[in-house]
């Protein structure tokens, strides 16, 4: 397992993971039930809803396979949503929805297709202007034998409180 620890500003109250080679555009994307749920998914990318407007904690973990889902109880985790992201280039990019392309994290992957898991942990520790908080974004990947890339109506959300 591999793990990064990033500290990305969530403007627009989002941030994106997507091939280097990809450029998704998520403004169609971005409609009343995918703000709800926190994902919007495009079929080059996966943009990440967030609680604030700031720069957010995110830790990424790249596993050799899927892992059993964290419990929520014992976590604090408010929501939990999977996609699928193909990757072309072998690298994976993981940047702020207005960050500077050429300066974005780049994570190094074999191509293929992933599975991508979020965990939306301590939402409710954030402050009532949402300038401040202690919520951050944790993200399983493992690589799957999926042959087709799901599209937005795919969306799932295994967990909701």
């Amino acid at each position: 397992m591999k793990e990064y620890k990033l500290e990305i500003f969530a403007d627009y109250f989002q941030f994106h993971l997507h091939d280097e080679k990809y450029n998704p555009n998520f403004g169609n994307a971005w409609t009343e039930f995918t703000t709800k749920n926190l994902l919007a998914i495009t079929d080059e990318g996966i943009a990440v809803g967030t609680r604030r407007n700031m720069d957010v904690k995110v830790l990424i973990k790249i596993l050799d396979s899927e892992p059993v889902p964290k419990n929520n109880n014992k976590d604090s985790i408010f929501q939990i949503n999977e996609s699928d992201l193909l990757i072309i280039s072998k690298k994976l990019v993981v940047m702020g929805c207005t960050e500077y392309f050429p300066e974005a994290k780049r994570i190094e992957l074999e191509n293929g297709i992933y599975r991508v898991r979020i965990y939306y942990c301590d939402l409710d520790k954030i402050s009532k202007d949402e300038l401040d908080g202690d919520d951050y974004y944790e993200i399983e990947i493992w690589k799957t034998n999926n042959k087709n890339i799901p599209t937005y109506n795919q969306l799932i959300s295994l967990h909701k409180n």
